[in-house]
């Protein structure tokens, strides 16, 4: 006869009795069941990551800067743990322009242009910066590092503006119909020489970038996109890109990935628009989730064709929580992770950039940086770089985000937490061997609130459970900081959360 074994776990952990006593009188029940997984992937979550243009351009000259960025954003047990860096392959601009205004976002490209002769050369030493920052990057993450390499634009001599920040007509192809061959060769060319060469594992490939849009015209402050219409020009770069992968040895290695649209709804259009060449090519969906029209749909719709799904970038200035103050945008941050991973189900959410801003007396380049972020609001980016203290400044996003990605790693099964608390958002992931849970809760509310999390279908059978919680002002708040343990005995997680805060609960 099969017996059912009972779970509690007193989860008072370390509030003082007034604390307890303001919690809500009304507790409601969560249950978390373990077939309500994350199906993608095979349920195999890959990661967490940033992109790492611009801020790695812009701070790779510094070696004390790059090592650490390394430390604070990709070690486990010292920073955030991020797994992920998507490098991106510049397009460089035509070095009469004076239009890229940002000091972090003309990105050289790798590819030397003659106008004299109409010859070019490759310059492998020209993006060393975000080089530096990717090497260190990859070293800190470990045995888990994921190097994704992706595009912005093309080399701007193979566009028809001259310009590599878009078209004139920014609703309009960039890319030359003479040029689609020499930049899918332009990238597989440099993803061959990063792995082969360099040492580095690059793993994934990414031709566009929010490509059916009209954000990306010429002559703009930052190098950040090209227009390619749905179907047929996408699906040309696509083919062909994965050619240029097979000539140069790489294609069983590096995955093809499409198309980094900015939102799930145009995603979809972009899947069901590929000719059945491009769909043989993917490797994996990409999208973004700037807007979220269609967010359940691209995720069924991925997984019914096969493919894997990722969230491949995402930040804003959004703001959440009841009189929050620094952890509005935090929360902002915490509940956008929450919302996307339990809507789109990919297999690994990426934040755009982490860091945003930068602080130098003497700017870079004749340009001058935009100085720290303003923490009570909402603001992009989780830190900002000081050049001239050789600091990172970090703030309570960035807390809010380790609240994640420190304590659910790779190879989780992650689970929906449908909380139906006013102000509580959650999710929950099992390790890689099904006998550890994780439990990721926020409270954008100026209350204490209680959680009972019904924990009997996950198999977890004994053990303790540890709180760590980020909240209050980066001055003197809480950061990832213990908030003490109680034992598992019945089937219920008592959680008391602290107001305006993220807390992750882990058993162990």
């Amino acid at each position: 006869m099969r017996k059912t074994f009972n779970i509690v776990i007193v989860c008072l952990l370390a509030f003082s009795v007034s604390e307890i006593c303001r919690a809500q009188e009304a507790v409601h029940t969560v249950r978390l069941s373990k077939t309500d997984v994350i199906g993608t992937n095979n349920a195999v979550w890959e990661g967490w990551g940033t992109s790492l243009c611009w801020w790695a351009n812009r701070i790779g000259y510094n070696p004390v800067l790059t090592d650490k960025a390394a430390t604070l954003f990709f070690d486990a047990e010292q920073g955030l743990g991020l797994n992920i860096m998507r490098y991106n392959i510049g397009g460089g601009d035509d070095p009469s322009h004076h239009h890229i205004t940002r000091t972090d976002s003309d990105v050289p490209g790798w590819l030397h242009y003659d106008a004299l002769t109409g010859n070019t050369e490759y310059d492998y030493l020209a993006d060393s910066c975000q080089l530096n920052v990717l090497e260190a990057a990859a070293k800190a993450a470990g045995q888990d590092a994921w190097i994704e390499v992706f595009s912005n634009s093309p080399p701007y001599f193979m566009t028809n503006s001259g310009c590599s920040t878009g078209n004139v007509k920014a609703d309009e192809n960039n890319l030359r119909d003479d040029s689609y061959g020499d930049f899918a060769d332009y990238l597989a060319h440099v993803t061959a020489y990063m792995r082969n060469e360099m040492g580095i594992d690059v793993r994934s490939l990414a031709p566009m970038n929010e490509p059916n849009t009209n954000y990306w015209g010429a002559y703009s402050r930052k190098q950040e996109g090209c227009h390619f219409d749905a179907g047929e020009s996408q699906s040309r770069i696509l083919k062909l890109t994965s050619d240029a992968m097979k000539c140069y040895g790489i294609a069983g290695d590096v995955i093809l990935t499409a198309s980094d649209e900015t939102n799930p709804g145009k995603q979809l259009e972009e899947l069901h628009s590929y000719s059945a060449d491009a769909k043989e090519a993917i490797g994996r969906i990409s999208a973004h989730t700037y807007g979220i029209n269609a967010i359940r749909e691209l995720g069924q719709a991925v997984r019914d064709e096969g493919y894997n799904l990722w969230m491949s970038e995402v930040d804003g200035n959004g703001t959440s929580g009841t009189n929050a103050g620094e952890m509005a945008a935090g929360l902002w941050l915490a509940e956008k992770i929450i919302y996307d991973i339990t809507e789109l189900e990919p297999s690994a959410w990426v934040l755009w950039q982490v860091i945003d801003t930068h602080v130098s007396a003497s700017g870079y380049k004749g340009r001058r940086d935009t100085g720290a972020l303003r923490l009570n609001g909402g603001y992009w980016g989780t830190a900002w770089a000081d050049h001239d203290r050789n600091e990172i400044e970090l703030t309570q996003k960035y807390f809010a985000f380790g609240q994640f990605s420190r304590y659910i790693r790779p190879g989780a099964k992650l689970i929906r937490c449908r909380s139906g608390v006013n102000g509580v958002a959650m999710l929950a992931a099992l390790d890689s061997k099904g006998k550890k849970i994780t439990i990721v809760c926020t409270n954008s509310t100026d209350t204490f609130q209680t959680v009972n999390v019904d924990v009997a279908d996950t198999g977890i059978r004994h053990g303790r459970l540890e709180g760590f919680r980020t909240s209050g002002r980066i001055s003197d708040g809480e950061h990832w900081s213990p908030i003490g343990s109680g034992r598992i005995t019945r089937s219920v997680v008592r959680l008391v959360l602290a107001p305006n805060s993220v807390t992750t609960y882990v058993s162990k």
